[in-house]
This record gives structure tokens, C-alpha cells and sequence, in this order.
């Protein structure tokens, strides 16, 4: 089965509660993981993101496109403008923006990138164009 644009938004709604509801459930994994987890599941929905708008393109261009756009939030939580923290400090802005630089997460979200290609590359059986 090829994925389609609707299986790539399903997975994506799917997405987002998984990824709130373990945050909030911290007690199923080590602390590394609790750490680590928003961040790879919020890359892996970039992936998916990309793959909703842009179904044309092969795999290997959409997770570079969200490695690039991941990164480029994580850079942007260096700037500190009012305007901005107070986006930051609502929930929503919160999680979609972040609150600090972290390198760290830079690796997960390199490991989320890389979960997204590797399901839709195995799911494709290959990196040929939809």
C-alpha cells in the first residue's frame, strides 16, 4: 500500500495527541526518554507535515525540509523579542515554539526526521515519487 496525503494527515493528527498525552505520562519512561520524546515526535509530524503539502516529492526533500524547519524553531528560541516570548508563554505557543535552545534537540529531531523517512521509505519500498 502506498502512503496517500490522507494517510499522511491521518498519521499526523495522530500525531499530536500521542505526543501531548506522553508528556503528561512521564512515569512510563526513563527520564532520558521524557526528555527526548516531544522532541522526536514533533520532528516525525514536520516530516509528515511536509509530505501532506508537498505529496509529490520524494522522500529524502520532504525530511530535509523538516530537518531544515525544526532546526530553524530551535534557533529561533535564541531570540528573546516581548512579542515573541509572549507567544511563548501561552500553551499552544509553548509547544510549538519552545522556550530554550537546547543542542540536544537538534539530535532528536534529527532522529525524528529520520523516523518519518524510514516508515515512509519502508512503507513506499523506496524512495521513488508517489
Amino acid at each position: 500500500m502506498k502512503p496517500t496525503r490522507l494517510a499522511s494527515l491521518i498519521i499526523a493528527v495522530l500525531l499530536i495527541p500521542t505526543g501531548l498525552y506522553l508528556r503528561y505520562r512521564t512515569d512510563w519512561f526513563p527520564d532520558i526518554v521524557n526528555v527526548y520524546l516531544g522532541d522526536v515526535l514533533y520532528a516525525t509530524l514536520f516530516f509528515y507535515l511536509f509530505s501532506i503539502v508537498f505529496p509529490q516529492k520524494s522522500a529524502l526533500p520532504r525530511a530535509i525540509w523538516a530537518l531544515l524547519c525544526c532546526y530553524a524553531v530551535e534557533l529561533l528560541q535564541l531570540y528573546k523579542a516581548p512579542w515573541l516570548e509572549a507567544i511563548r508563554s501561552t500553551t499552544l505557543g509553548g509547544l510549538a515554539l519552545g522556550h530554550e535552545f537546547l543542542w540536544s534537540d537538534l539530535l532528536a529531531y534529527l532522529a525524528g526526521v529520520s523516523l518519518g523517512l524510514l516508515v515512509d521509505v519502508i512503507w513506499r519500498g523506496g524512495t521513488q515519487k508517489r
